[in-house]
């Protein structure tokens, strides 16, 4: 590996996550800009308020491959697990904190699936998982992603084989939750929307 590598990787990778495919789906189909309405969040649950269920594939499909994508170029340029570690980190947190959204972004959700299956598809599978089960169960986005972010911090000290891979999906559930703060509140209070609401 070239000795630039290791430094212009993790900035490369930021700049894929940066990349918002809500707002960049929305304008495609003529969407209301998803940071203008509803949450305010520019993420996919955002987007299917509009009732365009299309757009939202579409965002979770963008949002999710940037992650995968900054992570398996990094493998392919045979990045070690430390580089690593900081290229899975650094495309998750252009999502939440996009340079082009002037350092405000998604909660991440989508982009740690897509890293998580960059890393080691059993750990995205096992995410995955918990979340479509408790948002059956509850019909509740935000705490099936909570839980599905501890699921996959605690499951990454099994199937990744290192502690920077390990501490960077701990650093990426971290920052998912500290994002979902506020929904957290609503959760405790009772007036978290359900998946398919269209809050105005």
């Amino acid at each position: 590996m070239s000795s630039a590598l290791p430094f212009a990787l993790p900035v490369l990778a930021y700049l894929i996550g940066s990349i918002s495919f809500a707002v960049l789906v929305s304008k495609l189909f003529g969407l209301h800009d998803p940071r203008r309405f509803g949450s305010g969040n520019p993420g996919a649950t955002n987007v299917l308020r509009t009732g365009n269920k299309t757009a939202a594939v579409l965002t979770l499909l963008g949002d999710c491959l940037k992650g995968t994508v900054a992570v398996c170029l990094a493998k392919w340029l045979g990045a070690d697990d430390v580089v690593l570690a900081c290229v899975a980190l650094a495309a998750f947190c252009g999502h939440v904190f996009s340079i082009f959204l002037r350092g405000k972004g998604g909660k991440g959700v989508a982009t740690a699936l897509g890293v998580l299956l960059g890393l080691k598809w059993p750990l995205a599978a096992s995410a995955l998982g918990v979340w479509l089960l408790v948002a059956i169960v509850t019909r509740y986005s935000s705490l099936a992603a909570l839980l599905a972010a501890l699921a996959a911090a605690l499951a990454g000290f099994w199937l990744l084989p290192s502690l920077p891979l390990q501490l960077a999906v701990c650093a990426m559930a971290a920052l998912l939750i500290y994002r979902h703060r506020a929904n957290i509140a609503r959760l405790r209070a009772g007036t978290e929307d359900r998946i398919g609401s269209k809050k105005q």
